[in-house]
């Protein structure tokens, strides 16, 4: 073991017989043990990498990885690189993405190009499959997506024979939404649990926990989760399901009113940190796009929903104005692949953002664009 007065706040330099001595001892703790291995690692002694070899190899993730930040030094080396190169399917999904992100010497960004968007997507909204619609955008092509998918089975224009079906639509969709943003830039998803009525007194209904059901497929798809934030309504303005409890009171009958949603905030896998991207915009761009200080503190946003004669579930103007202020750039261009009459696009164009909008339904894009060029003509 480390001696008492060894400090804990910092890894000391051990000799290395030392180092080897603290590592083959059965009662090593795992601080003990990084400390050794970064103290081999720092000599940059080729004549260490078997050691390192060796406890890359540890089933303890946080023991493998020190050793693999030593055996990076020596990558260059045919048998380390090899070694490494082993380690791409490693279980630990940190591991895989450190072996993927230092050996992988084909990524390339344009970074001139990171704040620019092509032209023919700036304030347009289409009418069509979006599936269609985004064969036409070119890859890194987006800043930010914000969208609320249609509810399952709750229109006409979006009926599918199962749960599964709708989940692989949404599944295809945002693998698309991930091939046209920019690196490292955000897709924020608006979804709730949704409720299936029964068939009849006999049967129960259904409730689909959606928001858990697509995020298991966006995490396998290079989405990374940054945070889940709660839009939470007022209790006066949501369906009741409380009241049959509230009369009986009888255990098991319990249903809760649903005040909440969820605002799933993900960001495109990648080796570059945010810094690199705030780096891309210029130093105007950076002060015009400052966040003022009334954004929410929490992930419990209370918004109020918003009611529409035409769309019966459209976005409230104030969760589209924080999403957009908070995650994009005057100037970025903002996509919203299920647009609806077009909210996430009017308040893109309030901040001076670009849009995009798609939405398969010909009577809420009709909507869109007259609202969007009344806009568009008192600014």
């Amino acid at each position: 073991m480390v001696a008492a007065n060894t400090p804990r706040l910092g890894f000391p330099d051990f000799p290395v017989q030392r180092s080897i001595e603290i590592l083959r001892s059965a009662n090593t703790s795992t601080l003990d043990k990084k400390m050794a291995i970064a103290s081999i690692g720092r000599k940059r002694d080729p004549q260490m990498t078997p050691t390192l070899m060796e406890y890359a190899q540890d089933s303890n993730p946080e023991i493998a990885m020190q050793a693999i930040r030593g055996l990076l030094v020596f990558r260059a080396d045919p048998a380390v690189r090899a070694r490494l190169s082993q380690m791409r399917d490693h279980p630990n999904d940190m591991i895989r993405e450190v072996i993927h992100q230092e050996l992988d010497d084909s990524a390339h960004v344009d970074e001139d190009a990171h704040a620019a968007s092509p032209d023919f997507m700036k304030n347009v909204v289409v009418q069509g499959d979006v599936l269609d619609a985004l064969q036409e955008v070119p890859d890194r092509a987006v800043h930010l997506t914000f969208t609320s998918p249609p509810y399952y089975n709750a229109r006409d224009y979006s009926i599918y024979q199962s749960y599964d079906e709708y989940l692989d639509f949404l599944e295809r969709v945002f693998q698309e939404v991930h091939r046209v943003t920019k690196e490292g830039r955000f897709f924020i998803l608006n979804t709730s649990p949704v409720i299936v009525p029964r068939a009849g007194r006999k049967y129960s209904s259904r409730r689909y926990p959606v928001p858990f059901d697509i995020h298991a497929r966006l995490a396998k798809k290079d989405w990374e989760f940054i945070d889940d934030i709660i839009w939470a309504k007022p209790e006066e303005s949501v369906k009741n399901r409380v009241a049959g409890f509230q009369t009986n009171r009888n255990p098991l009958t319990y249903k809760a009113n649903a005040r909440t949603e969820y605002v799933m905030v993900y960001r495109k896998k990648s080796p570059k940190l945010i810094d690199w991207n705030l780096r891309q915009y210029s130093q105007e761009a950076i002060e015009q796009s400052k966040v003022s200080d009334d954004f929410e503190r929490s992930n419990v946003w209370n918004i109020p929903p918003a009611s529409d004669k035409v769309h019966s579930a459209v976005f409230p103007l104030k969760l589209c104005d924080q999403v957009v202020r908070l995650y994009s750039f005057v100037g970025d261009l903002v996509f919203d692949p299920m647009c609806g009459s077009g909210t996430t696009c009017k308040m893109a164009m309030v901040h001076q953002r670009e849009y995009i909008g798609v939405d398969i339904s010909e009577e809420y894009i009709e909507i869109a664009r007259q609202r969007l060029e009344v806009l568009s003509n008192a600014a």
